[in-house]
């Protein structure tokens, strides 16, 4: 760790631990974007990457605040839980090796989430800090611009990567993450809150340049796969037409599903590898290594594998196993298809609450509120890394980010359950007119 890390670290760890609740959340997020993994210190043979450093502080400061109690865990906090304990366990009794990191990845999972089931509350504070981000969005996009201009990565000066990656003679800029893939991400996770509060009636603008700076992170990302998932974020917004019979369009994906394997003469999972033909990308590779999984499904679906056991899944392997760009079959390899069931079950409680919420905020107002909007959003970014993990595993600082999205989701419609109608109080306090008519009736 250089000195200019330590020092961003060392401002940024102050605030989380010192300052007011909603500072502290967007410190966490300055952090994670603006410091590269490579800041980092090995303590007894562990390696303190800059973001555990984060989380620890945010985890001690949630606790001894008090702004989370273990005592009032959801369903969503639950799985969550049990799906890394599961893993964990799994794994450690399974393999000889490897269990430090297994066992780091639970615990920066629990600590990250938990901290950010802490730092965000309610709507409010997730209306406010999507507004807040845009602040830190805009000059990193800025310094992507140069990266794409120059080849130069201004967060080398960090320890950030200096590859010269290119695509169809396009330069990829990687800024502060381990891959252009993980970067683009960050632009396709955000782009369907940003649409989000784009809709509604308040900090419309800002939102709208948010939007446009999710689009430039992604575009110059120059990734396939975070191409597809902005495209699954867009049209995500496409079916808000329909949102209140969403069973049509969940048949119509089974349809269309069912259709493809009738079809296509490859199994169905080769989709990938027509859908890279147009946006670019390895498909391929993503589609023969799902083919290759199950075909090797007797090895690891009780209790996972050795990593070392798939070096010849591929002719072109890395040289301590196969290239695992696929967030459920790393899930399986680790711990068998008993934590890809609990990943799922995690996915399924995420969507489970985000119906709910949505139900109760409509059942209160007749036309279309901010909240539903926003609700809508979190639902869509929730479908942009579902489709995402089918071309990568996260990795890097990055999975702080997954981890805030989710806490999101479930301190949201936790709130939007218990209080209903009471989210859409303005920033004065009071309520707008014609909802408080509605609200009396």
């Amino acid at each position: 760790m250089n000195a200019i890390g330590a020092s961003i670290l060392a401002m940024v760890v102050l605030v989380v631990l010192f300052g007011p609740r909603r500072w502290a959340l967007l410190a966490m997020m300055v952090g994670v974007v603006y410091v590269p993994q490579s800041q980092q210190v090995d303590v007894l043979t562990i390696n303190m990457f800059s973001v555990r450093f984060l989380e620890l502080a945010g985890f001690i400061r949630v606790m001894s605040r008090r702004e989370f109690s273990f005592s009032k865990l959801n369903r969503i906090d639950r799985a969550l839980l049990l799906l890394y304990a599961f893993t964990a366990v799994v794994f450690s009794l399974r393999s000889s090796e490897g269990q430090v990191f297994v066992i780091g990845t639970a615990v920066d999972a629990w600590l990250c989430y938990f901290t950010f089931r802490g730092l965000v509350v309610d709507m409010e504070d997730f209306r406010w800090f999507l507004q807040a981000f845009v602040f830190l969005l805009a000059p990193y996009a800025v310094l992507l611009v140069i990266e794409t201009l120059t080849k130069y990565n201004v967060f080398s000066l960090l320890g950030g990567g200096m590859y010269e990656w290119e695509r169809q003679g396009r330069f990829r800029c990687i800024g502060s993450f381990r891959h252009p893939d993980l970067l683009g991400t960050l632009g396709a996770s955000f782009l369907p809150l940003y649409i989000g509060l784009a809709c509604g009636k308040t900090g419309r603008m800002r939102a709208i340049f948010a939007v446009g700076l999710c689009l430039m992170i992604v575009w110059s990302s120059n990734s396939g796969g975070s191409a597809c998932a902005a495209a699954v974020g867009l049209a995500g917004w496409m079916c808000w037409k329909i949102r209140t019979n969403m069973r049509l369009m969940r048949w119509g994906i089974v349809g269309t599903i069912l259709l493809a394997v009738v079809l296509m003469k490859a199994p169905v999972w080769y989709l990938l590898a027509h859908i890279s033909g147009i946006t670019g990308g390895d498909g391929y590779h993503r589609s023969y290594l799902m083919d290759v999984s199950f075909r090797h499904l007797n090895q690891w679906w009780f209790d996972g594998i050795p990593f070392s056991e798939t070096m010849d899944w591929f002719p072109y392997s890395l040289m301590t196993g196969a290239d695992i760009t696929n967030q459920f079959i790393s899930f399986g390899l680790n711990a068998g298809v008993g934590a890809v069931g609990l990943l799922i079950l995690l996915l399924v409680l995420a969507y489970s609450a985000l119906g709910r919420a949505l139900g109760s905020v409509r059942s209160h107002f007749h036309e279309s509120s901010d909240t539903e909007y926003l609700l809508w959003g979190l639902g869509v970014m929730l479908a942009v890394h579902i489709i995402n993990w089918f071309g990568i595993t996260y990795f890097d600082q990055f999975y702080v980010i997954w981890f805030m999205q989710l806490a999101m989701i479930s301190s949201v419609t936790e709130n939007a359950w218990e209080t209903g109608p009471a989210l859409e109080i303005d920033e004065a306090g009071a309520w707008p007119e014609e909802e408080e008519e509605v609200v009396r009736t």
